[in-house]
């Protein structure tokens, strides 16, 4: 999407002469999808029908999927449930797609890794080639990140943060490929990934405390505190505690959401400076820092699964302490 993006902004930059043309021509014969209706049952036609929004169709969620070659195709629309008086759509979207094509390419791309480092451990006593390179980034996950934030017995952990990582890590970098949508750009992705990661953690805690996890929700204040100060402290700290546990889940969802989405904000707004200033001359200069903003993007999608990763195990961590 963004590398069709910059050549087509590329073509029309050094083509202005043939961009008016065509502006001109399809102005004196609109197409049907040109003609609006205006707020008083008016026809607008061309620039009566006020600017084009190039922005917000890269950067929301949709019901049309583009393809090569076959350009945009509607994706089935089913009847909404309804629950009471509240009708869902469960009709499926652009980014559900792409969440479906990130959860294959886990599976194409970790499980053949899996059985050939079996395979080659087995005859050459060490993994080579693409194994290697996974399980040089397994290892390290689990080694200096997961196991360390998670404290003791903490292997049960490693199959969850690791799918965490890989699913985040391929939805980000769907986004930075021609025709394919960043899934993690949409605030119900980041947020359904923070609520799993708040079950877990508080599923953890249980299992880890027992009955001291009311203790990770009830302040209870130390002896050293005035009898008089104990009440106040605890209604006070207890709400504290009980906003601290779901600010946490909604730092994860706001921080991996708006990483995404600036990175596709900014491309838009260096390709609009072509179309801003109107000549060819200005072109190369956003075009490098547009092709320079894509490759930066490519390190911020690894950086934001690891990210999201790290905090997920320090979050564990934290509230299995207490059971230490």
């Amino acid at each position: 999407m963004k590398l069709r993006t910059i050549a087509l902004a590329l073509l029309l930059a050094l083509s202005p002469a043939a961009a008016h043309r065509a502006v001109a021509q399809e102005a004196s014969h609109p197409q049907p999808s040109q003609v609006r209706v205006g707020p008083h049952g008016e026809h607008l036609v061309g620039a009566q029908a006020g600017p084009v929004d190039i922005v917000t169709p890269h950067i929301t969620d949709s019901h049309a999927l583009e393809l090569p070659f076959v350009g945009e195709v509607e994706l089935p629309r089913w009847t909404p449930v309804r629950i009471g008086g509240v009708a869902i759509d469960l009709s499926p979207t652009k980014h559900v797609v792409m969440l479906l094509v990130a959860a294959v390419l886990c599976v194409l791309v970790l499980v053949p890794a899996a059985r050939a480092h079996v395979r080659h451990t087995q005859q050459a006593g060490a993994p080579k080639g693409f194994a290697n390179g996974i399980e040089a980034m397994v290892l390290y996950l689990r080694n200096e990140v997961i196991l360390p934030n998670v404290g003791p017995h903490g292997n049960a952990y490693v199959p969850f943060a690791l799918s965490l990582f890989f699913f985040i890590l391929f939805a980000n970098l769907l986004g930075l490929i021609p025709y394919g949508s960043t899934a993690t750009g949409n605030i119900s992705v980041t947020a359904m990934l923070a609520i799993i990661t708040f079950v877990v953690v508080e599923i953890s805690g249980m299992r880890t405390q027992g009955l001291g996890y009311l203790r990770t929700i009830f302040y209870i204040p130390p002896k050293e505190v005035p009898l008089p100060l104990k009440p106040v402290l605890f209604v006070i700290m207890s709400i504290v505690e009980l906003i601290g546990k779901f600010t946490k889940p909604f730092a994860l969802a706001i921080r991996l959401f708006a990483n995404m989405t600036a990175g596709h904000v900014v491309l838009l707004a260096l390709i609009s400076l072509i179309f801003t200033f109107g000549s060819y001359f200005v072109a190369p200069v956003p075009i490098a820092m547009a092709v320079a903003s894509s490759l930066l993007e490519i390190f911020v999608g690894f950086l934001q699964a690891y990210i999201f990763t790290l905090l997920s195990c320090v979050f564990i961590g934290l509230i299995r302490e207490g059971g230490h």
